[in-house]
């Protein structure tokens, strides 16, 4: 075993085992027993891909390390717990998505990415491959769940902390540049805060809240349709499963006795066609707006602080230092879906934020300049 070899080894063993924490969290977070143990066989599953890499190693006289769980898995674990799983079932998916294209060139490439691309497809649809199925509108609630959660929220939550601080920096070195005086920056800052935090949270708002009513519009037109024609609704619902793999006869069964519900066959439609759980419509417009602008004020507030402690030069260093750290901790938090190195996406943020940072203040002393000769 070369190092090459080695170092991926090692690299999928660490993988696969925090797969197969992350995994056992969720059982423990999930309420549904059915879902639960789904995701303790893909645990164990993940396991049995760690005893392959563990056999390569001692087979190559290598040694076994110690396993800890990753801060991203711990994380993510943390997450699910606290909020459910469905807030961080994305985020999975999208790690699973890229181990099956990771086992294209390494030993025993067929059996584990075949696991990793199931793995994957459970997560989306969470029916594939249990033992014994499910039936009805059980079927259809467990999909939902997983298609219709709220599964972007940590995203969204990094990337408005991160609108908060990128945009205040910049005003605030751009002010800063003009050779405003301490309590006009503070000022400048503060409305900067408020105003990109209001008009975060009223956008947000705005966007929930008409999605909800075109879902509720639709959900009433698909309503009309299923007492109109019960049949075609029935047929439709089958199509659909058949679509996504079942044989023939079993979605056309799965449809008759969802079809059997009114409220079942509806909730079932609304799911499928329009991705959204009915009883939620997408979530609460207040909710979001809420989330919104705390995400972006507690961003936004970064660079501020160091103005209300210092002035002049040491102000606008102790700001850009505050900021740097922030938008590592932010880079370091989108490594959560990207899968990135820490080290590399943390630095990238902390560059792309100084680097604006540092154009606006140029603008801005070059306009103070300006005006003040």
């Amino acid at each position: 075993m070369d190092a090459t070899m080695l170092a991926t080894a090692l690299e999928s063993l660490e993988d696969e085992l925090n797969g197969a924490y992350l995994y056992e969290a969720l059982s423990g977070a999930e309420k549904d027993a059915r879902l639960a143990e789904v995701y303790r066989r893909m645990s164990a599953a993940e396991r049995k891909h760690g005893a392959i890499w563990i056999e390569h190693l001692r087979a190559a006289g290598k040694e076994i390390p110690v396993f800890k769980p990753g801060w991203r898995a711990v994380v993510l674990a943390w997450t699910a717990r606290r909020f459910g799983p469905a807030a961080v079932l994305p985020t999975i998916t999208g790690i699973e998505q890229k181990a099956s294209r990771k086992y294209q060139v390494t030993p025993d490439a067929g059996r584990m990415a075949a696991d990793e691309r199931s793995h994957a497809l459970l997560l989306r649809q969470a029916t594939r491959t249990m033992q014994g199925g499910m039936h009805g509108v059980e079927l259809a609630q467990l999909e939902g769940r997983h298609r219709a959660g709220g599964g972007n929220a940590l995203r969204a939550a990094v990337l408005g902390a991160n609108d908060g601080l990128v945009s205040n920096l910049s005003l605030l070195m751009g002010v800063a540049g003009a050779g405003l005086s301490n309590s006009a920056i503070l000022i400048t800052g503060l409305a900067g805060l408020l105003a990109g935090a209001f008009s975060m949270a009223l956008g947000e708002w705005l966007s929930v809240q008409s999605s909800r009513e075109l879902y509720q519009h639709q959900i009433e037109i698909e309503k009309g349709e299923i007492l109109a024609a019960p049949e075609e609704e029935e047929e439709e619902l089958a199509l659909i499963y058949e679509a996504r793999g079942l044989a023939p006869e079993e979605a056309r069964r799965l449809a008759a006795h969802i079809s059997h519900d009114p409220n079942a066959t509806l909730e079932t439609l609304a799911r499928e066609e329009l991705n959204v759980d009915p009883a939620e419509l997408g979530g609460s417009a207040w909710t979001a707006a809420f989330t919104s602008f705390i995400l972006f004020s507690i961003g936004a507030v970064i660079p501020l602080i160091p103005f209300t402690l210092l002035k002049g030069t040491p102000a606008i260093t102790g700001s850009m230092l505050a900021s740097a750290v922030g938008l590592f901790i932010i880079g370091a938090g989108i490594t959560l879906f990207t899968g990135r190195k820490v080290l590399y996406s943390g630095t990238r943020q902390v560059l792309f934020g100084l680097a604006a940072a540092a154009i606006t203040f140029g603008i801005g002393r070059l306009i103070g300049v300006n005006l003040g000769g």
